[in-house]
């Protein structure tokens, strides 16, 4: 019984033994389809310590509701297109967004991304919508979008997933980032 219970595991991206804040951390996405089966606390107030299952029997749940989660938020996972870019990596609803948001500012042509000290972490994450890069910015193009970043910025989230995100508390770009050791809990600082 234990071997099947670890295979299952292995073979899920998300399991209802992870902690909420794990879960938010690795897959910010899945906020959306939390809500979607009425765990609408995490957008706010959500117990990061708290494992999925946890939470869940904590709004009165069942192991059938657990179940069907676990199953929803791995296929939702599974399912997200990310570009293929090594640096920085969109998702295809980010870049939607973007362009999107791009269409209503006419004179700017990307996205601007700073990695900045400070913040309840360490480090923050600010987007702006640009007009051009600057001389030592890099411009990435992807999926229709064009990004630009400093090096600097680049050398704290190499490798990261950007995506864009709707929930209770409001809307936008979020970050999974592969080199912060923690993140706090408004998902917009790290270390």
């Amino acid at each position: 019984m234990e071997i099947q219970k670890t295979e299952q595991i292995q073979e899920n991206l998300i399991h209802k033994d992870m902690t909420m804040g794990e879960i938010l951390q690795k897959f910010p996405a899945t906020a959306e389809v939390m809500m979607n089966h009425g765990l609408h606390c995490v957008g706010c107030h959500v117990a990061t310590w708290e494992t999925l299952e946890q939470g869940i029997i904590g709004h009165g749940g069942n192991s059938e509701q657990i179940e069907s989660l676990v199953r929803d938020m791995n296929e939702f996972v599974k399912n997200q297109k990310f570009s293929d870019n090594k640096d920085i990596a969109l998702t295809s609803r980010a870049a939607e967004k973007l362009k999107e948001i791009l269409k209503q500012h006419s004179k700017k042509t990307g996205l601007k991304i700073e990695v900045l000290e400070g913040g309840c972490a360490g480090f923050s994450y600010n987007f702006t919508l640009v007009d051009a890069p600057k001389e030592e910015e890099i411009t990435i193009e992807q999926l229709g979008v064009k990004i630009y970043i400093d090096d600097d910025s680049l050398s704290h989230i190499n490798g990261a997933k950007i995506d864009y995100i709707e929930a209770l508390q409001g809307a936008g770009f979020k970050v999974s980032n592969p080199k912060a050791v923690s993140t706090c809990g408004c998902g917009q600082s790290f270390s």
